[in-house]
C-alpha cells in the first residue's frame, strides 16, 4: 500500500482521494509510539498507508488485551465512533511495525458521508471486520486455551510482517493476551519443547 487509490472502496472516486489528500495531514511512526491514548479526545481519524498498528483495551487493573490490527489500506472503526460522537477514546493504538498515517480531521468524516457513497462503504466494511474479529477474541477468550491462543497470536504476528521471526517479548505477549508473563513464559517453552517454536532473546521463531 502505497497511496489512497489502491484502496478498494475508493478506486472508483479519483475525487474522494483528492479530498482525502487535501484535507489530511500525513505522519510517519516508529514501532512502539503510541498515536492515540484512551480517555482521550478524538481530534482526527487515521488512515494507515504504510505499516501496522494494533488496537488495545486496558483494564482499570493494568491489564492489556489486544482487540485487533490496524494494517495498510485500513483505519480504526473505534476512532470513526468515537470521533462521529464526540467522545473520548475507548481504547489504545499503538504502532507495531513503522507506518505511514493520513490523519482526516473528524468535521469532514461526517460531510464525506453525506458526499460519498464509496466513503460509507470503506466505513460500513471496516466496521464488519472489526466486529467478526472481535466476535473472534470473545470466543477465544471464553472457549479456548491460552496455549492456542498465544500460537493464533504468533501466527497472526508472522503474517503480518511475511516473516517466521517474531521479535517481542515475553511480557508484550502476556498483555495482548490478557494474562501473565509467567504464564506465558511456561507456555512457549511447552512449545520449543514439542518443536512448534524456537526461542531467542527478545525473539520467537515459529518452526
Amino acid at each position: 500500500m502505497e497511496n489512497l487509490e489502491q484502496i478498494d472502496a475508493f478506486k472508483t472516486s479519483p475525487e474522494l482521494v483528492q479530498k482525502l489528500q487535501q484535507y489530511s495531514i500525513a505522519k510517519t511512526y516508529r514501532a512502539g509510539e503510541v498515536i492515540l491514548n484512551e480517555h482521550a479526545h478524538i481530534r482526527s481519524i487515521p488512515i494507515v498507508i504504510k505499516g501496522t498498528l494494533k488496537v488495545i483495551r486496558t483494564e482499570e487493573d493494568g491489564r492489556e488485551i489486544l482487540l485487533y490490527y490496524i494494517k495498510a489500506g485500513e483505519s480504526c472503526i473505534m476512532s470513526f465512533l468515537g470521533g462521529m460522537h464526540n467522545e473520548t477514546s475507548k481504547v489504545k493504538a499503538e504502532v507495531e511495525e513503522d507506518a505511514e498515517i493520513l490523519f482526516l480531521p473528524v468535521e469532514k468524516v461526517s460531510l464525506f458521508i453525506k458526499e460519498y457513497p464509496q466513503w460509507l462503504d470503506y466505513i460500513f466494511r471496516l466496521y464488519h471486520k472489526r466486529f467478526e474479529e472481535l466476535l473472534e477474541i470473545v470466543n477465544a477468550i471464553a472457549f479456548k486455551k491460552v496455549d492456542e491462543r498465544l500460537l493464533n497470536l504468533l501466527n497472526k504476528k508472522a503474517e503480518l510482517t511475511g516473516s517466521k521471526l517474531v521479535q517481542i517479548t515475553h511480557e508484550q505477549l502476556a498483555n495482548e493476551l490478557g494474562t501473565a508473563r509467567v504464564v506465558v513464559s511456561r507456555l512457549l517453552k511447552q512449545l520449543e519443547e514439542n518443536g512448534v517454536v524456537q526461542l531467542g532473546r527478545n525473539k520467537i521463531t515459529l518452526v
